[in-house]
């Protein structure tokens, strides 16, 4: 900007943050309308069946009981990808599938209801497994996806959307590579990240064909398009409250606001419909299964030159992101990986479990977790360090890749050597580096390894966004943007910038509250695009509102209005401070000024994380300990010095570095039951057990927006899994290929299961 920022980078307290310490802010769990009713939804116990006989009567009949519907009642909206899905079915495809739902004065009534519900199955065979699954004569969820598979197309990424990685001659790469080797590794433990406050919705109908929607969506205008088309073109209004956490998992609420909306339409009243705990854990959506089965060629200088293999993807019994989460994994691999030969065939398949949605990561963190370690062993033929592999082989500007568009984007980002050497540097790990398959120290049973995992997205510049800044005569400023607060402190964030640009005081910029009705469109605070996508909606359109309000100002000022600066409200002639006058002179006491700002989707800018692991294995028991992280990153520009910090920190749990040793979601694979949806069995880390935690942060201007930054929230969790399977693996001197790194698990890879 040529001066020092006001409020950018600077430790700002969140605009929310009194709100949220005082009890003041509204979560969907707050909100109460008139004549609201409470629903609750009969779920299967059986993970493939067909209804055969369903008795509502003695439910219907019990005081306080205002609907109860079945598939035979439900409303025909449609939604998944492809279309498949209903409100309900008579097919049940996993433990958990809704059986019928239920509105009442209260929960204590709906859940009574459900007791009475009388409902006759006819059990059938299920599959857990993806290669089962698409065996002849395996079990069939859906009559039009035969061999369980569905189709990779993502028609909201466009036409040519990416589907598989095929570039080059694999046959020649792998001709021409000093060493090929092949290997199979799974991350499909489907750990489930868990946000605090399980998903709610309260649905609305104030006419035929005008729904509103309350919701604890990470993006409510998402929420509003999707409805929309899948209820049949009606006019949808979505409005989100504090969203309670989501790490990526609350971005569509499709499913819960069908069940809602469809009691709804039958009472004629408000119905509110929140998931238990114990119905988050075991009945909402789940990371994705992931498998790959490959072969890696690669030079001994680390050059690689051939890549192919399946990447077999479970997505449980149904599909609305998943698709999109392929095309994104095929991109994000070719960031990792620099290679002009490559066929890899994703294959996305339907078991009898709990569907898997959108989950922070989405599709990048499934197939490196299971590719690296296949990768890692021609790392270890060679005898090539992974820091320095990665170092040479992460994308660098100039270079150019598929997207999940399916176009060929070139890289006009970093280079972010510098920050992969200072991450290396604080974590020692020249110093700590032994070798493959070597530990960095031995003190009896306990043995410590290292490892280090690299991830980078370009969906920091992913699809639309929308923003109005209104400035009032009394100096303030309102942005309309629909921004859901999902934890981050991106709504905080955005009043940043917008007041660095108006150069007026924070406390006088407010957020517009997440209402479709009111803002314009925004697909949502998803894949670390705040920062560049949505930040640059809100830039533009504090530009032209400040542009709007200087014109109208230099008409007193006789003067060009690019003579003219603001501050604080007031406006003066550029080194003329003392003759100043108040926005209300320029805009009168009766008119504001408008700006409006937008994005357009830009791939070519990568942002970057490196994780760096230090793991102690007891040998006898199993048990490994997390010793010191380092997670080490370039954002351009701080916008948020605590946010930023707030995020790396957040690699652990979460769906993220400790889905590589404890946090697991356990299916049966006999039952298809989860056997953990609760606090105690679904293991998570406490704050006694956090390890050392260091951040390297570097700040290289990025070519984005004003401020030259780009987000990496998102991006976080991904490189951890891997890079603690390598340091679990150095430790102990196996090569492990499979998560979570259970204490059995490194036992067996020992010889030591069942000695006594």
């Amino acid at each position: 900007m040529g001066k020092a920022s006001r409020f950018i980078g600077k430790e700002i307290p969140r605009k929310d943050a009194g709100d949220i310490v005082r009890g003041k802010a509204k979560f969907i769990g707050d909100l109460k309308l008139p004549g609201m009713l409470y629903a609750k939804v009969l779920r299967s116990p059986y993970s493939h069946a067909l209804i055969k006989k369903i008795d509502i009567v003695k439910a219907k009949k019990l005081a306080g009981v205002k609907a109860v519907l079945t598939y035979e009642e439900a409303p025909n909206w449609r939604a998944g990808l492809p279309v498949h899905l209903g409100v309900l079915s008579r097919k049940v495809r996993y433990i958990g599938d809704a059986v019928a739902l239920v509105a009442a004065e209260s929960e204590e009534i709906a859940e009574e209801a459900l007791e009475l519900i009388d409902v006759e199955y006819e059990p059938l065979q299920a599959v857990y497994d993806t290669e089962e699954a698409m065996e002849p004569g395996a079990p069939q969820l859906y009559d039009q996806f035969p061999g369980n598979q569905f189709p990779l197309a993502c028609p909201w990424m466009g036409p040519n959307s990416l589907q598989e990685i095929v570039m080059g001659d694999v046959e020649k790469g792998f001709a021409d590579s000093d060493i090929v080797v092949e290997g199979t590794c799974s991350y499909d433990n489907i750990p489930n990240p868990l946000p605090l406050e399980p998903p709610g919705v309260i649905a609305h109908w104030e006419g035929p064909e005008d729904l509103t929607v309350w919701s604890s969506a990470q993006s409510p205008y998402f929420l509003k398009i999707t409805l929309h088309y899948a209820m049949g073109r009606i006019n949808v209004r979505s409005i989100a409250a504090q969203c309670g956490g989501s790490f990526g998992t609350k971005v569509l609420l499709w499913q819960l606001a069908f069940y809602a909306a469809a009691l709804a339409r039958v009472v004629r009243r408000p119905v509110k419909l929140c998931y238990t705990k114990e119905e988050h854990f075991a009945a909402y959506t789940l990371r994705l299964g992931s498998r790959f089965k490959g072969k890696v060629g690669i030079k001994k200088d680390g050059s690689v030159m051939a890549v192919s293999g399946d990447w077999l993807i479970n997505t449980g019994y149904c599909s609305d992101a998943a698709q999109g989460m392929v095309a994104v994994g095929c991109g994000e691999l070719q960031l990792v990986v620099r290679c002009p030969n490559w066929h890899v065939k994703p294959r996305l398949v339907c078991t009898n479990r709990n569907a898997s949605k959108m989950v922070r990561g989405y599709g990048g963190q499934e197939l490196e977790a299971a590719f690296i370690p296949v990768l890692s062993i021609a790392l270890e033929k060679a005898g090539i360090d992974p820091f320095e592999f990665f170092k040479k082989n992460y994308v660098k500007p100039g270079d150019g890749y598929y997207w999940r568009d399916g176009n060929w984007w070139v890289c006009r980002g970093l280079d972010y050597t510098k920050a992969m050497e200072k991450g290396a540097e604080v974590f020692g790990w020249k110093e700590k580096w032994k070798g493959w398959l070597k530990p960095s120290a031995v003190n009896g049973t306990r043995r410590t390894g290292v490892g280090v995992g690299v991830h980078g997205n370009a969906d920091v510049g992913e699809d639309v966004s929308e923003a109005y800044v209104r400035l009032d005569p009394d100096a303030t400023a309102v942005i309309y943007s629909c921004v859901s607060e999902h934890g981050t402190g991106q709504r905080s964030s955005l009043c940043k910038m917008a007041a660095e640009i108006l150069n007026l005081p924070i406390e006088r910029v407010s957020l517009a509250p997440p209402d479709s009705l009111v803002n314009p469109y925004e697909f949502g605070p998803v894949g670390s695009r705040g920062t560049y996508a949505i930040g640059s909606a809100v830039i533009r359109a504090a530009e032209d509102a400040r542009q709007k309000l200087l014109e109208k100002a230099a008409r007193l000022f006789n003067v060009t209005p690019e003579e003219l600066e603001t501050e604080d409200g007031t406006i003066f002639v550029k080194g003329q401070k003392d003759k100043r006058v108040p926005w209300k002179a320029a805009m009168g006491f009766d008119r504001t000024c408008m700006g409006y700002g937008y994005f357009e989707p830009d791939f070519s800018v990568p942002n970057f994380m490196m994780i760096f692991v230090e793991v102690e294995v007891d040998t006898e028991t199993g048990k490994i300990d997390l010793r010191r992280v380092v997670a080490a990153t370039d954002v351009g520009r701080v916008i948020d010095s605590q946010s930023l910090k707030n995020q790396l920190h957040g690699c652990l749990g979460a769906a993220g570095l400790d889905s590589a040793t404890f946090e697991e979601t356990v299916l049966d694979k006999k039952l298809g039951r989860i056997l953990n949806p609760n606090m105690i069995d679904y293991k998570w880390r406490t704050f006694l057990e956090l390890p050392d935690f260091a951040t390297v942060i570097l700040e290289t201007p990025i070519e984005t927006h004003l401020f030259k930054s780009v987000g990496v929230g998102e991006i976080v969790t991904s490189p951890a899994p891997p890079a603690v399977l390598m340091a679990v693996s150095n430790a102990i001197g196996k090569r492990l290929m499979d998560y979570p790194l259970t204490p059995d698990k490194i036992l067996k890879a020992l010889g030591k299961l069942g000695e006594k």
